[in-house]
């Protein structure tokens, strides 16, 4: 309460106030903000766990690529773990590794995926999020560091077209897949990519990783979802709350980089 005049502060998005807000702060904090346009990540925002890790160890699990492609994505992700090799490239890999396959083969193996292992973990105030904005007419787009075979699988259920998902991709070629990358959006390279598309200054941009701090940043609301160590601490300089929806309490970060 403020003792000046009996009425409730409100808690904006901005202000230097760093507690965790309720579910219904922030539905309140979202639709105060007015967006036409949001943006958000996928993996530990929309739904917890890292997507893109799991799809490829379930992938090499199923036999997708060959054993020598196992080893070395294998030895690579090692690496990347141990901070040897950045975010960018072992997300670029991560796709890269698919070379030779049809397009048609990894969207059917990512339904398949998505189906038994994330759907299960969406975060169900997001959902009802993201529901509300779209009844109220919000432009809502996907920005994903993770394969766009699994993110536009895992966005079907929301209604978020491919032509408003920018994920992780490699050229397509007579339905084949190419080594050649499209793009991989995660840190600076997420805000570039909305940039790209026409969206210098998105409204509301939730995100749950320092990868996705720069995107945040370039926001008028930015919106911080189940943040990890690395954001949270981020979150803590610049004065933004955040949200952590029940699912994701206690929960392990879905960034393994971080």
């Amino acid at each position: 309460m403020n003792p000046a005049d009996g009425t409730k502060k409100r808690l904006a998005p901005k202000e230097a106030d760093t507690h965790p807000w309720t579910v219904d702060e922030f539905e309140r904090l979202v639709f105060e903000c007015k967006p036409k346009v949001s943006v958000f990540d996928c993996d530990g925002t929309l739904w917890s766990g890292d997507a893109g890790y799991g799809f490829m160890a379930w992938s090499l699990d199923q036999g997708l690529v060959s054993r020598s492609t196992n080893d070395w994505v294998d030895s690579r992700y090692r690496d990347y773990q141990a901070g040897n090799v950045s975010e960018a490239a072992m997300c670029g890999e991560m796709v890269q590794m698919y070379a030779g396959l049809r397009d048609s083969e990894l969207q059917s193996a990512a339904a398949r995926y998505v189906s038994e292992f994330v759907r299960e973990r969406v975060f169900a105030e997001m959902a009802a999020l993201l529901e509300r904005m779209a009844r109220a007419g919000v432009e809502i787009w996907a920005v994903s560091s993770t394969n766009r075979w699994v993110i536009a699988e895992g966005l079907r259920d929301f209604g978020i077209t491919e032509e408003h998902i920018l994920a992780a991709d490699v050229r397509v070629k007579d339905g084949i897949i190419t080594s050649e990358i499209v793009d991989v959006p995660t840190d600076e390279a997420k805000a570039a990519a909305l940039k790209r598309v026409g969206l210098p200054a998105p409204d509301a941009v939730f995100g749950n990783s320092i990868h996705d701090l720069a995107m945040l940043e370039m926001a008028r609301c930015p919106f911080p979802v189940n943040p990890s160590p690395a954001l949270k601490e981020a979150c803590a300089k610049r004065g933004w709350g955040y949200f952590m929806p029940q699912a994701a309490v206690g929960a392990e970060a879905a960034v393994g980089g971080e």
